[in-house]
């Protein structure tokens, strides 16, 4: 969908990166600038004390680019990102507002020789306002600022941290949405845009069901344990075999008698306590028990086609492992394949966030090596030979070793 499409990415780390990922899935040539040292996540595992030297994160996030290794501290380096920056459709960045405005990269210097440029800032807090030049990461920015993660513990309990990566790769989504939009209006108008993405207002809108709540209302509940929910038949009950299982309830009363027929509690379909959803949320502790006992006589899979008969919405409570065996996440391309290269075998990797029927819409390729396509890039920028070993020699372009 985007073959011929130059993006600049000229970003670390994860947000940034995901989004260039979800690009160059789609089909853009995505040129990722990195420093001399390489995108600190190169050292993901040698980070988290272990001596794993596969890195199926960094690759996750940079299948399919090219990499020239830039020292962009030097006006050489600017220079030359500035010279590849007239050339492109996109600009991608995560680098903080101030940085980008003193090295003369902010969108209105980059903008004057290319007016159809797309320019992606994404960041923590967004470009104006008291914090915009802060430093953001998906813990504190997406989780802890944005109140997901205060919302998302239980009452009483004690924060905890989200999983590698989850605010990032929303944030990805956001703004690889937020580039096609504007690359849409520039291919009508001739004209680019700033296009702003923020961990902060991408969490925002993630949880914007409370948020819309506590903006109208002024208040939000807290959230409950299994015995206190307000809908208690939409919660999560485990099973003979030690199975979870989510159960999802549909608004009204249409479940009720279903799910008490699908558990063998027919008993309990006429009980007072428990025919209106005012009354089940006044019983919650005791209903909850109840359907504790029912659950508990089934295998997952036993209560599963008997919920199914029923026309009951669940799902299984699964791990990792399960969900990379599951057959409906093969079938739905969840899953992808990074191509071979050198002596890396091709391997299985998450899929882009949306499928294109009939479109090549996984990896183009492997992760790129640190400063791998520097000469070519250079010399298609138009640097000759000894201009580029120059830049070698000074260390604002590395040394490639293959």
């Amino acid at each position: 969908m985007l073959e011929g499409l130059r993006v600049i990415e000229y970003a670390t780390y994860m947000a940034a990166p995901g989004a260039g990922s979800i690009l160059s899935d789609w089909g853009a040539d995505v040129i990722k600038i990195e420093p001399i040292s390489g995108d600190p996540i190169r050292n993901f595992f040698k980070t988290i004390g272990t001596d794993i030297t596969e890195n199926p994160v960094f690759a996750f996030d940079n299948r399919g680019k090219k990499s020239l290794s830039l020292d962009t501290a030097t006006p050489q380096g600017q220079d030359i990102l500035r010279r590849l920056t007239a050339t492109a459709d996109v600009f991608l960045t995560n680098v903080r507002p101030g940085g980008l405005s003193r090295s003369g990269l902010d969108y209105d210097s980059l903008k004057a020789s290319n007016p159809k440029l797309v320019y992606c800032s994404l960041t923590g807090y967004g470009l104006t306002g008291p914090d915009a030049d802060k430093p953001g990461f998906d813990i504190a920015s997406f989780w802890s600022r944005a109140g997901v993660a205060n919302l998302t513990i239980p009452k009483g309990g004690d924060p905890f941290p989200l999983r590698t990566a989850f605010g990032d790769h929303t944030t990805s989504m956001a703004a690889a949405a937020g580039i096609c939009a504007a690359l849409v209006e520039a291919a009508k108008t001739g004209k680019g845009r700033l296009v702003e993405a923020s961990l902060l207002r991408t969490a925002l809108y993630a949880m914007g069901s409370d948020f819309a709540i506590q903006l109208f209302f002024g208040r939000i509940g807290s959230t409950k344990s299994r015995t206190e929910q307000i809908v208690p038949i939409m919660n999560f009950f485990k099973t003979s075999d030690d199975k979870w299982i989510c159960i999802v309830a549909r608004q009204g009363n249409v479940d009720w008698e279903p799910l008490c027929r699908a558990t063998g509690l027919d008993a309990l379909i006429h009980d007072e306590r428990y025919t209106s959803a005012k009354g089940r949320r006044h019983n919650s502790e005791d209903l909850v028990a109840a359907l504790d006992a029912g659950f508990a006589a089934f295998t997952r899979a036993q209560i599963g086609a008997r919920l199914d008969t029923e026309q009951i919405a669940w799902a299984p409570l699964q791990t990792l492992a399960e969900v990379a065996a599951d057959p409906q996440v093969a079938a739905a391309g969840a899953i992808a394949q990074i191509p071979a290269s050198g002596s890396q075998a091709a391997f299985k990797t998450p899929a882009s966030p949306v499928r294109f029927q009939d479109a090549d819409d996984g990896p183009k390729g492997p992760a790129p090596k640190l400063g791998e396509h520097s000469e070519i890039i250079l010399s298609n920028l138009g640097l000759s030979t000894q201009e580029i070993e120059e830049l070698k020699n000074q260390g604002i372009v590395a040394q490639y070793n293959a």
